[in-house]
């Protein structure tokens, strides 16, 4: 045998049989003994003797020692036997499209198939539902899953993407188990609540906890929310909010999480309350769209700056900055540079408050606006109209510019040919503000520009917030000069330029 491999042999054996007795010096010290090293010894080679044991068969309290906690115990058990047969899963799926560039510039169109979840509550006994319209948007097939596991087609019946809310309608000639709407105007903070919905696709899950705070708004066209701490994760959006007397009091919409990349609960959640959603099923089953108040003016936060320019000193109100010709501001006196401070005896903190105020007030409903104006008090009568932005194909160019400065910008806009929509509450989580191409018109001076899909973020160097408030900027723009516009496309941030366009006389 060669020296050489005697030698590994030899270091082979001694690494062996110090590994062994290593092993067994372990083993003695954990108080193995050396039987459990020779095979057949081992008292795991059939030596095992059943161990005597004996189970408790007394709980540590009886319920009548928890008697408060066993009726609270049973009567949650109770309200989730009443609300989980009105829930329902949404299954959504659909085809959308993507421009790609090819590395010769050229532009294709990819077409993908999508697929969605969600949730949704049972309103009426012929079988609508809510649901939040991110949840079925650019969806062409809906399915609902009731509680049993049944599975029917739906339809939509209409939608306000501002609210954030969507009305389905089951296709089946039944009767169903439809959930109260509450009156969310009563919520406290601090009010026990259940969140329920089908988070994950895992099906009906009950989370439960309180309202955590009241008036959270995401954006000034976003009405206020409830935030809770009951348990809201992806897939529970379109699901109920409901209070102790299993009324919906909100339809959940939003979460709140730092990880964009994998959302999940992190104790913020967000709803819409009832009486909002209420007040849009009933104008979107009568009417077919959400019917908003509008007053016809432009305004504008009480900052340092405005109140210097003004000579304003008040604790409260909202500057006018302008006033829509043949609107009811204009008809009812209304000037640029009043301070609205109040809007039938509710004062006014901020623009957001009041626009919302305006909005939900009913269409031909008189109010009384506190006025302040050149240091004199005023209460000015003004008649609600209803909203160019709430009318089908509002968010266009062809009918934005009703709201918007004197001149009858409404050529320009046409020129252009721009047609936005309002960001979603899920987007604006995401941490997105502007406003999103839907389309361009025919002949559009846009075309080769911006493109559906954009996310316009600035025009001219200011941040745009809405869909009114972008068209104000860019038909007062574009009527005198090139117009800048800051917008992201597929991740990438750009700069665009429209040109200015002549007004005819």
């Amino acid at each position: 045998m060669h020296p050489a491999f005697r030698r590994l042999l030899a270091l082979v054996a001694v690494f062996s049989a110090a590994f062994l007795m290593v092993s067994i010096i372990r083993n003695w010290r954990s108080g193995g003994s050396f039987r459990d090293w020779i095979p057949g010894l081992s008292h795991n080679a059939g030596s095992f003797r059943p161990e005597s044991f004996t189970l408790p068969d007394k709980p540590a309290l009886d319920l009548k020692d928890v008697e408060l906690l066993s009726r609270i115990n049973e009567e949650y058990a109770n309200l989730t036997r009443a609300v989980v047969p009105s829930v329902v899963s949404i299954d959504t799926a659909g085809v959308q499209t993507e421009r790609l560039l090819d590395p010769w510039g050229r532009t294709r169109v990819r077409r993908y198939p999508t697929q969605g979840q969600g949730s949704g509550v049972i309103v009426t006994h012929e079988g609508h539902v809510m649901t939040n319209h991110h949840v079925i948007a650019g969806q062409q097939q809906i399915h609902v899953t009731i509680h049993g596991g049944k599975s029917y087609s739906a339809r939509l019946i209409g939608e306000d993407t501002l609210l954030d809310i969507a009305v389905l309608k089951i296709d089946a000639n039944e009767s169903f188990t439809p959930l109260k709407f509450g009156d969310s105007s009563q919520a406290q903070v601090g009010q026990i609540v259940m969140a329920v919905g089908n988070p994950f696709g895992l099906g009906e899950t009950v989370t439960q906890g309180i309202i955590s705070a009241k008036e959270r708004s995401l954006s000034d066209n976003q009405r206020d929310l409830f935030q809770t701490d009951a348990a809201i994760n992806p897939g529970n959006s379109g699901g109920p909010l409901v209070n102790l007397r299993g009324e919906i009091i909100g339809i959940n919409v939003a979460i709140f999480s730092p990880d964009k990349e994998n959302p999940g609960f992190q104790g913020v959640g967000f709803s819409i309350p009832s009486n909002d959603v209420k007040d849009a099923l009933q104008q979107i089953l009568e009417r077919g769209r959400p019917i908003r108040g509008f007053l016809g003016v432009q305004m504008r936060d009480l900052d340092p700056a405005a109140r210097a320019t003004l000579g304003y000193d008040g604790a409260e109100g909202a500057a006018v900055l302008g006033v829509s010709p043949g609107s009811p501001a204009q008809a009812s006196g209304l000037q640029p540079w009043d301070v609205i401070r109040s809007l039938n005896g509710v004062k006014i903190h901020n623009a957001a408050q009041l626009f919302t105020l305006i909005q939900t007030t009913r269409i031909g409903e008189a109010v009384a606006l506190g006025v302040w104006r050149k240091g004199q008090t005023l209460e000015i009568k003004a008649t609600i109209a209803e909203s160019e932005a709430s009318k089908p194909n509002s968010l266009s160019a062809e009918t934005a510019s009703a709201q918007n400065a004197p001149g009858n910008p409404e050529d320009i806009l046409q020129a252009l040919g721009i047609e936005v929509r309002d960001l979603s509450v899920p987007e604006r989580l995401q941490g997105f503000s502007g406003v999103v191409v839907t389309g361009l018109t025919a002949k559009a001076l846009a075309i080769g520009r911006v493109q559906a899909g954009d996310l316009i973020v600035a025009v001219n160097g200011a941040r745009t917030s809405g869909a009114n408030e972008f068209f104000l900027q860019l038909a007062a723009s574009a009527a005198v000069q090139d117009t800048r516009l800051q917008l992201i496309r597929e991740g990438q941030s750009l700069r665009v330029t429209l040109p200015a366009v002549t007004r005819q006389p």
